[in-house]
């Protein structure tokens, strides 16, 4: 997938300009939420990452207050839930990781 968009300036010898599109090159948390069957993880560049909560037993089983009750590491690069001793990192989870790939 090229990154290359086209713009409409002209440089001086009269050739279309091509500069990069923005990609962005880091993904950081900065807010869980949880629906009936999903979680969704809201980084810091404006993407959300939604994938099935029965993925992951622990925070299935866990009740939406244990759900609730987060914290965000290393500045954004993993999640953790203290209280069921569950551990995932956005990486994980941009890569498409599951329980049973683990």
């Amino acid at each position: 997938m090229s990154t290359l968009v086209k713009t409409r300036r002209k440089n001086q010898v009269g050739n279309t300009k091509f500069r990069r599109a923005y990609v962005p090159t880091t993904a950081l948390a900065k807010a869980v939420k949880f629906d009936d069957e999903m979680m969704h993880v809201y980084l810091t560049d404006g993407r959300i990452i939604s994938v099935p909560i029965i993925w992951f037993p622990l925070l299935h089983e866990a009740t939406p207050a244990q759900r609730k009750r987060y914290e965000i590491g290393g500045g954004g690069v993993s999640l953790h839930w203290p209280e069921i001793d569950e551990d995932l990192s956005i990486a994980g989870l941009m890569a498409g990781v599951d329980w049973q790939s683990a």
